[in-house]
């Protein structure tokens, strides 16, 4: 078919070549090997201010869930036993955050005042993290503080925002079994009122302290006796 006169002759546009494969896939590994520099050195200069913060939580907590407590020391099991805990050079410079440990409390005058038990269990949203207060002569439970909780805003949250709640580990016996009850429905001195509209966060509270005291009881129990130790009676 002939032009018509007069209109513009439009040259074909040429087709641009198609990147290789090979240039995709460098361009792509140069971009993840980039990526992956990035997230090291934001891992490397965040990981110590983290766990240094999370370090300063414990400590104040401590101090929250042994009434009384001025001193403590780290203990944790070693052939069986509880012992102090004292990481040698080598732990230094690795990383020792998966070392199981708890915290006896002492007052003023050096006098056991309970052990700080930290224990952890998945919630209704996310792992539940807490620390709490024992006396191991008469067997209660007598401070709870929660370190992490990412439970829902307005009801599972009140596990560490309802004070009335928090009235249910002041002298929490752990034998027998801590078991939870509704709300009013207390009448013996192993059970906790759970928290109306977060039945599961409360369960889910009850469970990690069954569970926490299955696996320090008897080895806290032991420590007690191996040393001669007698708590204070003092938890103001």
């Amino acid at each position: 078919m002939n032009k018509k006169e007069g209109q513009p002759i439009i040259p074909p546009v040429p087709e641009e070549p198609e990147p290789s494969s090979f240039k995709l896939i460098l361009a792509l590994g140069i971009a993840g090997f980039i990526s992956g520099i990035i997230l090291v050195a934001t891992f490397i200069y965040t990981d110590p201010i983290i766990r240094a913060n999370k370090e300063a939580a414990i400590q104040r907590a401590i101090f929250k869930v042994l009434p009384a407590c001025d001193t403590y020391t780290p203990l944790t099991v070693k052939e069986g036993r509880l012992v102090k805990y004292e990481p040698d050079d080598k732990a230094k410079k690795e990383s020792d955050k998966d070392v199981p440990l708890i915290y006896a409390g002492y007052n003023k005058n050096k006098e056991l005042v309970g052990f700080a038990i930290p224990g952890s269990e998945p919630g209704f949203q996310d792992i539940i993290a807490t620390i709490f207060g024992y006396d191991g002569t008469r067997k209660v439970i007598i401070g709870f503080e929660v370190l992490e909780s990412k439970e829902t805003p307005g009801l599972g949250d009140k596990i560490f925002k309802d004070a009335d709640f928090q009235t249910n580990f002041t002298a929490l016996a752990v034998e027998p079994e801590i078991v939870p009850v509704k709300k009013g429905a207390r009448q013996h001195p192993n059970e906790v009122e759970t928290i109306t509209g977060a039945t599961i966060s409360s369960k889910a509270v009850v469970r990690l302290l069954n569970n926490t005291m299955a696996r320090w009881q008897q080895s806290i129990d032991d420590y007690i006796e191996q040393n001669n130790l007698s708590l204070s009676q003092k938890h103001e």
